[in-house]
């Protein structure tokens, strides 16, 4: 039974710091950038978008489509970084927690 205390606390005490770092996702900002910079997207680590920047010297009439490639580029990068830190941080709440293989939260 002192088990299945322990187990609940430990628990309890995930889902505090689970809290913690869903909280400081949403503030955590990436960058993603293609085109060698020329175009940028921010993300917050939850993936919402919260800025683009593009180089004047793309925004030519017959370059749309180029802007349009790199800005897709850009934020898919932007997109990766901020699954990338997510991970990161819910590995650090996760530890030592007998989670599993494979399994993922939150669920």
């Amino acid at each position: 039974m002192k088990d299945m205390m322990g187990l609940m606390k430990k628990a309890q005490e995930m889902q505090s710091r689970m809290a913690q770092v869903q909280a400081e996702l949403e503030s955590a900002t990436v960058e993603g950038a293609s085109g060698g910079g020329l175009v940028r997207v921010t993300l917050t680590a939850t993936g919402s978008m919260k800025g683009v920047s593009i180089d004047p010297s793309l925004l030519k009439a017959d370059e749309r489509e180029i802007v349009e490639d790199l800005l897709v580029a850009a934020h898919e990068d932007a997109r990766r970084k901020a699954a990338q830190l997510s991970e990161e941080k819910m590995k650090a709440v996760t530890a030592g927690l007998p989670l599993p293989p494979g399994m993922k939260l939150p669920f």
